[in-house]
């Protein structure tokens, strides 16, 4: 894919993230336990952990540190996908990462479907499996695979 494709999965990415995440000025624990700040970043762009003893930090600073995670987890979406060619699926794809975490997303039978050429169906399929957490259905993830769905399917 192209820098101008790349630059615009990346405003397509940062939106949907900053959608479903939500901002929180302080450190918190996300669902899963685990320090989190800003639109659900649980490290800093030099790979330091978020720690409930940190600082606040403004909705501005936030989005920039949205930016570089979300542009990391960009490029591994694409080293797992070399396959995607829309900027509408490969923002989709790094919103899921996003939220999975890159491994989860590097395993999965979604990759193996975009990969083998799969059609919208088929990888919207694969999108949907991704509304659980704990074992349990949540009304949120289904609206968020939605959203990434209606974004490379319209």
């Amino acid at each position: 894919m192209n820098a101008d494709g790349k630059a615009k999965a990346l405003e397509l990415s940062v939106a949907l993230c900053k959608r479903f995440e939500g901002f929180v000025s302080h450190p918190y624990l996300c669902p899963a336990g685990v320090p989190t700040i800003g639109f659900g970043c649980t490290r800093y762009p030099d790979g330091v952990k978020v720690t409930l003893q940190d600082k606040q930090i403004t909705e501005e600073r936030a989005i920039e540190l949205l930016r570089v995670m979300l542009q990391r987890f960009e490029d591994g979406v694409i080293a797992n996908c070399p396959a995607i060619k829309s900027p509408e699926l490969l923002a989709a794809c790094t919103d899921l990462a996003y939220n999975i975490g890159l491994n989860a997303f590097g395993s999965s039978t979604l990759r193996k479907v975009i990969n083998d050429g799969g059609d919208n169906a088929s990888i919207s399929a694969q999108f949907r499996r991704w509304n659980k957490a704990g074992g349990k259905v949540l009304e949120g993830l289904s609206r968020r695979r939605e959203a990434e769905i209606d974004l490379f399917t319209t």
